[in-house]
């Protein structure tokens, strides 16, 4: 008897040895600061779309209106536009947009609701946008956006300027002339270049056959 009962006493603190040693080798595989995927992204720093470090960085979204530009973010309802590129100081003296843009916020210098260091200024800037859905008038044709590139069609407003039109006549203004060629100089330009236009970078001049 005293036999069979040391011998279940030493089965059981076997058992109590087995199940401790698994218990460290479990704790040991894990950090102290591991918490799950959640306590992951919250450590990171992860923030929600539209909601970045910089007001209406690349890749974020704004709200209808071009005037009082809001940053959303970008699956929210209320979304209208990405911005595509981001460039400090006056859209006048600045790098230019990317060609299919399909307008441009400009930033003022002072805005407290949209500060990024607490300091209550957002530096003068210009977001270039594309709408998050058709139609966008900065493609080739669409009769919009802030620049003129090939595809696009202009109507002749006088004093050698013109103006974008739609290709397609839907416009306020009836399609007079079509940008069919960027090129370095006019003396580039096919013979039937009717108008030329003026397009800016490395290919300035634009040729234009009539329509």
């Amino acid at each position: 008897m005293r036999e069979r009962w040391a011998a279940g006493v030493h089965a059981l603190l076997c058992a109590v040895v087995c199940a401790v040693v698994c218990a460290v080798l479990l704790t040991g595989c894990r950090s102290p600061g591991d918490r799950g995927p959640a306590a992951d992204t919250a450590a990171a720093g992860v923030r929600p779309s539209g909601y970045g470090a910089v007001f209406l960085a690349v890749g974020e979204c704004s709200s209808f209106g071009a005037l009082a530009p809001t940053e959303v973010p970008c699956d929210s309802e209320r979304a209208a536009a990405r911005v595509v590129a981001r460039e400090d100081g006056r859209a006048s003296n600045g790098p230019p947009c990317p060609a299919t843009t399909d307008f441009v916020l400009h930033i003022s210098e002072r805005r407290p609701s949209a500060d990024e260091d607490g300091d209550g200024a957002v530096p003068r800037g210009y977001a270039c946008m594309r709408g998050l859905g058709p139609p966008h008038p900065g493609d080739p044709g669409g009769g919009g956006g802030p620049r003129t590139i090939v595809g696009d069609c202009v109507h002749d407003i006088g004093g050698g300027r013109v103006r974008e039109a739609a290709c397609d006549g839907g416009g306020e203004r009836a399609p007079q002339f079509k940008v069919v060629e960027a090129v370095a100089t006019r003396a580039d330009c096919p013979a039937s270049t009717g108008l030329y236009v003026r397009l800016g970078g490395e290919h300035p001049v634009g040729c234009a056959r009539p329509l």
